[in-house]
């Protein structure tokens, strides 16, 4: 066996045709589906050391992290059969009629149900059939095997040490439990690759040993093997003081004992686990060859395919303990619409993104209104992983509009990406002041038009019941794409001018519009991180004060406007005050507000 040399405490466990990794901050599940495409499911746990400190105390901390284990195993479990079962398993009708009925999908009925299953057989198994056949052996042959006595649970222990066996060679029957054995190979070879040192490719996971110390079957052989020892030296203190004289009660009493200990068992396991994986001397080997030798029997030679589902589960691991904006992933599954919503508020929110978003993304995906997304419903798979692309590209920082490729402004549809602002809900209002200023032969200059959404929106509204001539500019010809595209869509009667503010403009307006860059340039590193990041800064940046635009603006507006025509810009909401301080040489001014109370946008007549 190669030595080695970078021990982890990256560990995982087999599932439905794939893999589960768990690492300190992250665990992943990687799942091929039927359609042979891999499926990842990631996301972050609590930290060892953010836990409470009693739960770190020796002991303590191997019963804490067996339940986290086995609740997180079985929920990847669980999580991966909705994956592996294919959506046309179930009959058609079936299927619609339980979405329909109960709100649910047959999948998440059979997991249920799954689960119970497997609690209730594992205790029958492996608790109450040892105890129940020493009984019975006890009551044939009480001079050999007298009741309470320390060969009474001895030979308890050992009953149940062949029936784990024996189910452990009983699964081996199942072509589809084999299969799941192969892929707990490929967990184990792609730690130990790791471990060794080498670079995580197919050939190089593909030569390592498919044995490993910290293996969830050893455990539960330890675990055996200190529940025969625990349950003989309880039993014989405690099981001949509790006998009431009714066999029904007393078998019933010495059950419950066995199970309130369990945790004990746990607890004392892990350490003993945790204590061998440490020595790789081999004057422990002893010790670990009956763990080595049951994982002979539930790890297989895994095949490409397999590994790959472990290698990529291990290094999303990597990627999340390393980083933590590593983002969250969800199966593409069928799933009900309000666990899935529920799940893009929650991660939303972790992100400091709005919560909104996630009512977007189903509402257009799904086709149905923001209103409307109360009512319960099943997602189907193919939906599923529509709201999934874009929830997780949101989750990047991604502003959700680009992502969409449009947005709704004044009732219009304008096309957006990351060459122009995204339009905002209060530049609506500087339309609403243009449109109510218009008359009939007006001509209009939008200038910084950016997307052309002001210039669309007023030409497009002017031409329900007036003849006015729109001209939109800007510094970018990147802009001005973008522009054609949506005047071109919307039908809008505007013409379009490469510009730096005036300097190719020609000829007098009765209206002027802008919406300039007024964010202050030392503002633009704390501003969102969808906008900071993703947004042109061009468009953003208005200087040390944010009130460049509008000086020079003020510098030559005289030139380009009509006697009595009218300037309406948008500006932050603390610098109305000092625009108007800029435009002081005009004939009357006034500062309008947006729907929270903020002066958003200031009107000067000339």
């Amino acid at each position: 066996m190669k030595k080695k040399t970078c021990f982890t405490y990256i560990g995982g466990q087999a599932v439905i045709q794939g893999v589960m990794m768990r690492g300190k901050t992250g665990m992943a599940t990687v799942v091929r589906d039927d359609n042979g495409q891999l499926q990842m499911e990631a996301k972050r746990i609590t930290p060892p050391e953010a836990r409470k400190k009693w739960m770190r105390f020796v002991f303590v901390r191997g019963v804490v992290n067996f339940i986290l284990s086995l609740v997180g195993g079985m929920q990847a479990l669980l999580r991966s059969s909705e994956v592996a079962i294919v959506e046309d398993e179930a009959p058609p009708k079936l299927n619609k009629w339980v979405a329909e009925k109960w709100k649910v999908s047959v999948s998440e009925i059979v997991t249920t149900i799954a689960t119970m299953l497997g609690v209730v057989i594992a205790l029958g198994l492996f608790m109450f059939l040892p105890q129940l056949f020493t009984n019975m052996i006890s009551k044939a042959a009480p001079d050999y095997v007298p009741m309470h006595g320390i060969w009474y649970y001895l030979l308890e222990g050992g009953y149940r040490l062949i029936i784990f066996i024996g189910y452990i060679l009983f699964t081996l029957l199942f072509k589809s439990l084999r299969e799941t054995y192969c892929y707990h190979g490929a967990e184990h070879k792609t730690i130990n690759c790791y471990e060794y040192g080498m670079p995580l490719t197919v050939e190089n996971v593909k030569g390592c040993s498919r044995l490993h110390d910290r293996c969830g079957t050893t455990f539960l052989f330890i675990v055996m093997i200190i529940s025969i020892v625990l349950f003989s030296l309880v039993g014989w203190l405690i099981g001949s003081r509790i006998q009431t004289g009714i066999a029904g009660l007393d078998f019933f009493l010495v059950f419950l004992i066995k199970l309130l200990f369990l945790p004990v068992v746990a607890g004392v396991s892990y350490e003993v686990l945790r204590l061998l994986s440490k020595i790789q001397s081999p004057v422990v080997l002893p010790l670990k060859a009956p763990g080595y030798l049951l994982q002979k029997l539930t790890t297989r030679e895994p095949t490409d395919e397999m590994i790959e589902c472990a290698i990529l589960a291990f290094e999303k691991v990597l990627d999340m303990d390393s980083d933590p904006e590593s983002p969250e992933k969800t199966f593409v599954t069928e799933t009900k619409l309000s666990k899935l919503q529920q799940m893009m508020k929650k991660h939303f929110a972790e992100k400091q993104i709005d919560e909104s978003d996630a009512e977007w993304i189903l509402s257009l995906t799904l086709g149905v209104p923001r209103s409307e997304l109360s009512k319960e419903r099943v997602v189907s798979q193919k939906e599923c992983g529509q709201i999934l692309a874009l929830y997780e590209e949101r989750l990047t920082g991604k502003p959700l509009w680009y992502i969409i490729g449009n947005t709704e402004f004044y009732g219009y549809r304008i096309e957006v990406d990351e060459r122009v602002l995204i339009p905002r809900p209060e530049t609506e209002i500087l339309v609403q002041q243009a449109i109510a200023a218009l008359s009939e032969g007006d001509r209009v200059l939008d200038l910084c038009t950016g997307s052309g959404a002001i210039a669309v929106a007023v030409a497009c509204e002017a031409a329900k019941d007036k003849n006015v001539t729109v001209v939109a500019a800007d510094i970018s010809e990147d802009a001005l794409e973008v522009a054609r595209t949506n005047v071109r869509q919307n039908k809008a009667n505007v013409t379009l001018v490469k510009s730096d503010l005036f300097e190719n403009i020609r000829g007098k307006f009765n209206l002027i519009t802008a919406n300039p860059p007024y964010v202050r340039t030392a503002e633009i590193g704390s501003l969102q991180r969808e906008v900071r990041d993703f947004e042109p800064h061009v468009a953003l940046d208005g200087g040390e004060d944010g009130l460049d635009f509008y000086r020079r603006i003020a510098a030559k507006i005289n030139r380009y406007i009509v006697r009595g025509g009218m300037l309406i810009l948008e500006c932050g909401e603390d610098q109305a005050r000092d625009i108007l301080k800029i435009f002081s040489r005009c004939d009357y001014a006034m500062v309008v507000k947006d729907l929270s109370g903020k002066e958003r946008v200031v009107k000067i007549v000339f």
